[in-house]
C-alpha cells in the first residue's frame, strides 16, 4: 500500500463513488488518490513526511468540472479598467481621470462596461442620470486620449441592446462622424437630433458584440501575453470555487490555445483543460471542408492530442452562417472575448457534410444549432455515431419524444441552467405556458432516461455553485418562484452533474470525477457543506482547499 503524501481527515467526503458513500478521511499518494474510508483507515498509510489536514467536519468533494466554461474569459476581465462601482456618470469620469493620469498622451484607453460583474444588470438605470455619458461627457477629463468604454459580452446578461461609449478622438481614430453608417442593422450609432453628429454612443441588438469588430476594430486588441496571464489568473478563480477541470465545448481559436500552451510550459496547470477546436474555414466549398476535416482527423480523432492536463480534441461547429458572423470573422485570427473563431459557422449543408466525414473519421463533434437533434440524426444514418458521444450545448426545452432520441444516439448534454432556469425562467414560462414548464431544462427526465448531463458556468458567474442551485431550486431570477418544479433534481445528484458528468464529456470517468482509490487527486474542501447548507445559499458556497493532482493549489483553510 501507497505511502500517503497528503491525508485530509475529520472530513465528509462526499465520494460521488456509485454507491454515492460519505466517509471520513481521504489519502493521496502522488497526483493520485490511495484511499477512502474512516480516519484508521487513512492515518495509517502516514509517516514523518506527510502531511496531515484536519477538515474540523467539513464537507470534501471532487473537483469540480465545468461542461462549458469560457475559463479565459475571466482573467481577461482584469485586464481593462474598471468601471465597477460607479453610481453617476462623474463617478465614471473620475475612473477614468486616473487612468488618463497613468497613460501617455494620445495611447488608448478601453475600459470595461458600466454596470456591476458578472452581469451587469440595470445600465443605464444604475446611474444617477440614467443615461450612459456621452463623448462630450468623456472628453472633460480625456481630451488628449482615445476612450472606448466597451459593451459586455451579451451572454453575460443576456438581455439587449448591448451599449459602448466612444469620445471624440476615439470617434475621430475610428473614422465615425455625421456621415457613418452601421455595418449592419443590428447596428445603430445614436446621433444628436439637432446636429446630426454622433453622440458617441453605439447600441447592438445582438448577443455577441459586433461594433468592435467593425466600427471599433481599430482598439486595442489582446495580446498572448494579456490571454496567457489573465489565463493563470482565471485559473486561480475558478479554483477558489473548487473547480479543477473545465471543458470547452464551444471550441476554442488557435490564439487562446497558444495561451494554454504556454502556462502549460511552465508546469502542471491547476485547471486541466479538454478543449474542442474551433476551426476558421478558409472556404466554404464541401470539397475543401472534406479534405482539411481528413488531415485534422489525425490529431482530432477519438483523444486527441495532449495529456492530462491540456487536451483538443473534436471539433465545434454550428450552421449560423450570417452576414453578422462574416463581419466578426474578418477580424480574424483576433476573437476577442470570444476565443473561437465565428467562421466556425457555416452554411447547413456543408455543415451537414462536415459532420458526416468527421464521423467516419473517429471526430466528435459538438454544437447548439437550433436543429442540431435533427441534423445528428441524418449524420448517424451515413455514419454511425453512438458511441463517439457526440454533444448538445446549452441545451433547454425538451419533449419527451425527443428525450428519447437523444437516448438512442447516445447523446451528451451540457445544461444552460442560468438562462434557462435563472435569468429568463419566467419569460418561458409566460412564452410556454404553465403546462409546459417541465420541458424547459427538464433534468429530472433528462436523468431518468440515462442521458449523461453536466452542468456549466458559461463564465457568468465562474463558479458551478450557481448552476448547481438552479437545478436543485429551480429558481427564477424575476420572481423567485420554482419554474418546472418536478425536474429539480436532489443535491447529491447536481453535484454528480458537476463533476462526475464533466468526467463523462471528455471520456475520462476512470480518472476524475469522483473520490475512489486510483482516481487524479482533484478535490475541494468547502466552506459549507452543500448537502444540508440552507438552499438559498448553495450559490454563496467556495473552496477553503483546491488540490489539483495531488497539489494544493487553493489554499484558505483555517489553521489548526
Amino acid at each position: 500500500m501507497s505511502i500517503a503524501d497528503l491525508i485530509i481527515k475529520n472530513a465528509k467526503v462526499i465520494t460521488l463513488d456509485p454507491n454515492d458513500r460519505v466517509l471520513d478521511s481521504v489519502a493521496i499518494s502522488g497526483d493520485r488518490i490511495s484511499a477512502v474510508g474512516g480516519d484508521n483507515e487513512t492515518t495509517r498509510l502516514a509517516t514523518g513526511e506527510t502531511r496531515v489536514l484536519d477538515a474540523k467536519g467539513r464537507a470534501v468533494i471532487p473537483g469540480l468540472i465545468d461542461g462549458h466554461a469560457h475559463m479565459d474569459r475571466e482573467g481577461l476581465k482584469d485586464i481593462p479598467p474598471s468601471l465597477a462601482g460607479c453610481r453617476s456618470i462623474d463617478d465614471i469620469l473620475q475612473h477614468i481621470a486616473d487612468v488618463v493620469c497613468d497613460t501617455p498622451k494620445g495611447e488608448w484607453i478601453v475600459t470595461m462596461p458600466v454596470g456591476e460583474p458578472p452581469f451587469y444588470e440595470g445600465v443605464p438605470g444604475n446611474l444617477a442620470e440614467g443615461r450612459f455619458p456621452n463623448r462630450h461627457d468623456i472628453d472633460q477629463v480625456a481630451p488628449d486620449h482615445p476612450v472606448y468604454i466597451r459593451a459586455i459580452w451579451g451572454h453575460w446578461r443576456n438581455t439587449l441592446p448591448l451599449v459602448s461609449v466612444a469620445n471624440t478622438l476615439a470617434l475621430e481614430r475610428a473614422g465615425i462622424d455625421r456621415n457613418s453608417m452601421p455595418p449592419t442593422p443590428s447596428i445603430q450609432i445614436e446621433k444628436d437630433l439637432t446636429t446630426g453628429e454622433p453622440t458617441g454612443a453605439l447600441y447592438e441588438f445582438t448577443y455577441k458584440p459586433l461594433v468592435e469588430k467593425t466600427l471599433m476594430k481599430c482598439i486595442p486588441r489582446f495580446t498572448l501575453e494579456d490571454r496567457t496571464t489573465g489565463l493563470e489568473r482565471s485559473m486561480a478563480v475558478y479554483n477558489r470555487y473548487g473547480t479543477t477541470s473545465v471543458f470547452e465545448g464551444h471550441g476554442i481559436a488557435g490564439e487562446v490555445l497558444a495561451a494554454y500552451e504556454s502556462v502549460r510550459r511552465k508546469g502542471p496547470p491547476p485547471v486541466r483543460a479538454n478543449l474542442m477546436f474551433s476551426p476558421a474555414w478558409p472556404s466554404i466549398t464541401p470539397d475543401d471542408v472534406r479534405d482539411l476535416l481528413v488531415d485534422w482527423g489525425r490529431w482530432l480523432g477519438g483523444r486527441g492530442m495532449g495529456d492530462a492536463y491540456l487536451r483538443m480534441a473534436g471539433l465545434y461547429t454550428e450552421s449560423d452562417y450570417s452576414e453578422e458572423n462574416r463581419l466578426r470573422a474578418e477580424c480574424g485570427p483576433y476573437t476577442g472575448w470570444a476565443g473561437f473563431n465565428f467562421d466556425a459557422a457555416l452554411p447547413e449543408s456543408v455543415m451537414l457534410e462536415l459532420m458526416v466525414e468527421a464521423a467516419r473519421n473517429g471526430i466528435r463533434v459538438g454544437s447548439f444549432t437550433d436543429n442540431i437533434l435533427d441534423l445528428y440524426e441524418i449524420v448517424d444514418k451515413q455514419a454511425p455515431i453512438g458511441d463517439q458521444r457526440w454533444l448538445i450545448e446549452h441545451i433547454g426545452r425538451y419533449s419527451p419524444e425527443e428525450i428519447a432520441r437523444i437516448r438512442d444516439l447516445g447523446l451528451v448534454l451540457q445544461a444552460y441552467s442560468n438562462r434557462w432556469i435563472y435569468q429568463e425562467g419566467e419569460a418561458l414560462r409566460r412564452e410556454y405556458g404553465v403546462d409546459q414548464v417541465d420541458r424547459i431544462l427538464p433534468m429530472r427526465d433528462l436523468l431518468n432516461a440515462g442521458i449523461h448531463v453536466s452542468l456549466a458556468t458559461d463564465n457568468v458567474p465562474p463558479t458551478l455553485f450557481h448552476p448547481i442551485w438552479h437545478v436543485v431550486s429551480r429558481r427564477t431570477e424575476e420572481t423567485g418562484e420554482r419554474l418546472g418544479e418536478a425536474q429539480a433534481l436532489t443535491r447529491m445528484e447536481a453535484l454528480a452533474c458537476a463533476s462526475r458528468e464533466g468526467a463523462w464529456l471528455s471520456f475520462e470517468e476512470d480518472e476524475k470525477g469522483t473520490i475512489e482509490p486510483g482516481k487524479f487527486a482533484d478535490l475541494a474542501v468547502l466552506s459549507e457543506d452543500p448537502l444540508t447548507i440552507d438552499e438559498d445559499m448553495i450559490p454563496d458556497i467556495e473552496s477553503v482547499l483546491t488540490v489539483t493532482g495531488g497539489r494544493i493549489v487553493h489554499d484558505e483553510l483555517p489553521a489548526t
